[in-house]
């Protein structure tokens, strides 16, 4: 019990620090005129962020798939901001980092079709009203 109230105290900080935070960017957006690419990046980030929170409170599961889609909006803003400068083994790696991400949301979402957990079999029982609980 105790740990959940945890859980559920340190959910309210994140959430509130993701509010926070992307009504912080607006206001800079605003002063500074207008959003740029990296802007618009980094609001879709405190997006994910705020959905994974959500998924949290909902399910109390982490969502994983998420962690990788926050990634690879930081990558893609890296790579929206400092592409300019950034050397070709840097650009490769970067690339190179996304494409991996990508290939594990890909195998994440095909293991979790083929091989579903129990957590998954027993929502879906409820939803169906299968099982008897």
């Amino acid at each position: 019990m105790l740990t959940d109230g945890f859980h559920l105290l340190g959910l309210f900080v994140v959430g509130a620090s993701i509010i926070w935070a992307a009504w912080a960017e607006v206001f800079k957006i605003v002063a500074h005129g207008g959003p740029d690419i990296k802007d618009i990046l980094l609001l879709f980030i405190y997006l994910e962020l705020g959905a994974m929170v959500g998924i949290y409170f909902k399910t109390k599961q982490l969502p994983v798939r998420y962690l990788i889609y926050i990634a690879i909006t930081a990558l893609t803003r890296l790579l929206a901001i400092d592409i300019k400068t950034m050397t070709e083994e840097r650009l490769l790696a970067v690339t190179g980092a996304i494409l991996l991400l990508a290939l594990a949301v890909l195998l994440l979402r095909v293991g979790s079709a083929r091989f579903p957990s129990r957590s998954t079999l027993d929502a879906d029982a409820a939803e169906s009203g299968i099982g008897g609980h």
